[in-house]
């Protein structure tokens, strides 16, 4: 018995089974305990092999999406930012918008909450078994700029180019040169209409063309961006400062 027990982890092994392998004395046990048939099983071994896998997998994906910290919109305070509401988002958990290509813009002064819905959203994605990305605008920049001579940087936009939705955060924080301005407006057009982004700004539109500095370009990329899009226009307090944690 305990040879054909070995005999058969070594099976699941080379079918790279490891999840049911490991766990198969354990399933033999209560197989025999709960007297299942062998149909019941057989289910049970590849119902284990695949919730690990797909652990896996969603472990993977969250790890290559690279957000800055794990925020859920379930942790979202929407009785402190009361300028968007929680159906609003509630309505964009089912990642419909994300199957259409359509983008989602959040703007407003920094601190209200920006950043943690776009994040919230991008882990809802990898759960539901989405890829993305998250990168902020001058890691983005700095990856374009050192594409041709960097194995990193290169890798790094291939995940970005590949992602179902990619997550640009911060976008107006720094000013860009006119090249970075076109290497940006490159990318907004690559995914345009071929995947979703979500935008983070504490600018307004009519204030894009300060820090890309070039209308027709700043034009052409708010073009691509708004045409399929949902825009939320946030206001208030920041949220940091008014929770800031004192020494005293």
């Amino acid at each position: 018995m305990n040879n054909q027990v070995q005999e058969v982890k070594a099976l699941l092994g080379q079918l790279q089974l490891t999840s049911a392998r490991d766990s198969l004395d354990e399933l033999l046990t209560l197989t025999i305990k709960e007297d299942l048939s062998c149909l019941q099983f057989l289910h049970r071994v590849l119902e284990q092999e695949a919730t690990a896998r797909n652990i896996k997998s969603r472990n993977r994906r969250l790890k290559q999406a690279g957000f800055p910290e794990y925020q859920t919109i379930e942790e979202f305070d929407f009785g402190f930012q009361t300028s968007i509401s929680r159906r609003q988002i509630q309505q964009l958990m089912d990642m419909h918008w994300l199957e259409k290509a359509f983008n989602l813009l959040f703007l407003g002064p920094s601190g209200i909450g920006k950043s943690h819905l776009a994040v919230g959203l991008g882990v809802q994605a990898v759960e539901l078994g989405y890829q993305v990305c998250f990168v902020m605008m001058g890691e983005l920049i700095k990856l374009l700029n050192t594409e041709a001579v960097s194995v990193k940087s290169k890798r790094r936009l291939k995940q970005i180019m590949s992602a179902d939705l990619v997550i640009i955060d911060e976008v107006g924080l720094m000013p860009v040169t006119r090249q970075e301005a076109n290497l940006f407006f490159q990318i907004i057009s690559n995914f345009y209409q071929h995947k979703s982004v979500i935008v983070t700004s504490n600018k307004g539109f009519d204030e894009w063309v300060e820090f890309l500095g070039d209308p027709v370009i700043t034009t052409a990329i708010l073009d691509r961006l708004v045409h399929h899009s949902e825009l939320f226009n946030m206001t208030g307090e920041s949220y940091r400062l008014k929770h800031r944690n004192t020494i005293f």
